[in-house]
């Protein structure tokens, strides 16, 4: 983000940043702690930009506060994980603490901030009504299949980019994949991934140090990725 001009600074809740130099935040083991950083006024005067790394590791704060202070609908009834509320509850738990942090990012927008989050990834199914469903990647955040109370699908709502970073893969007429290990920076949701973007429609090759994906998203206005 140097090269945009855009000072950030990295909570590294997921151990992500080890070997890269930025600046970082990186000892935060707790759902409170994580809120308290980006409540943090002073902190944050001296930077233009929030980089969460990453948000399932936040859900996974999240859900540990949600265990350690929500407790059963039953007196006496012992919360040991978020399944132990039973009937899907724990999931509603989870995801209206969530949402706090979403929050939070807002008011960071609002005082005129990128906000950019990192996500690992999982492979879902996708509900076809035309026809049969199919396999794609999609952030590894909280989804139950119904729909409701999806941590997944309100990051995607949230966010105005949502880019999926994938390995470049040919497959030959043998059915093998084969590829020499580089990358491609997807904007627009295809049947192998999910994405999305509010200004971008094609393709970018992911090189190491280029700034043409910060150029384009950050060189006018504030977007959370």
């Amino acid at each position: 983000m140097k090269k945009v001009n855009i000072r950030p600074l990295f909570i590294d809740i997921g151990d992500g940043t080890r070997f890269l130099d930025v600046e970082r935040i990186n000892d935060l083991t707790t759902w409170d702690e994580l809120r308290a950083v980006l409540h943090d006024a002073d902190l944050w005067k001296d930077f233009g930009a929030v980089v969460i790394d990453d948000l399932t590791k936040a859900e996974e704060l999240a859900a540990q506060w949600v265990v350690q202070n929500i407790p059963h609908e039953k007196p006496g009834k012992v919360v040991s994980s978020i399944e132990s509320y039973g009937y899907g509850k724990g999931f509603t738990h989870l995801y209206e603490t969530f949402l706090q942090l979403l929050g939070d990012l807002d008011a960071h927008i609002r005082a005129g901030r990128q906000v950019v989050c990192i996500a690992h990834e999982c492979t879902a199914k996708v509900p076809n009504p035309a026809g049969d469903n199919w396999i794609r990647y999609e952030p590894r955040l909280q989804s139950p299949e119904s729909g409701k109370n999806s941590i997944r699908l309100r990051v995607k709502e949230w966010a105005d980019h949502i880019l999926f970073v994938g390995y470049d893969v040919h497959v030959t007429d043998e059915g093998k994949g084969t590829g020499a290990g580089t990358r491609t920076i997807y904007p627009v949701e295809l049947p192998t991934h999910l994405a999305k973007s509010r200004d971008l429609s094609e393709a970018i090759p992911y090189v190491k140090g280029n700034a043409e994906l910060w150029q384009k998203l950050l060189g006018a206005s504030n977007a959370t990725v």
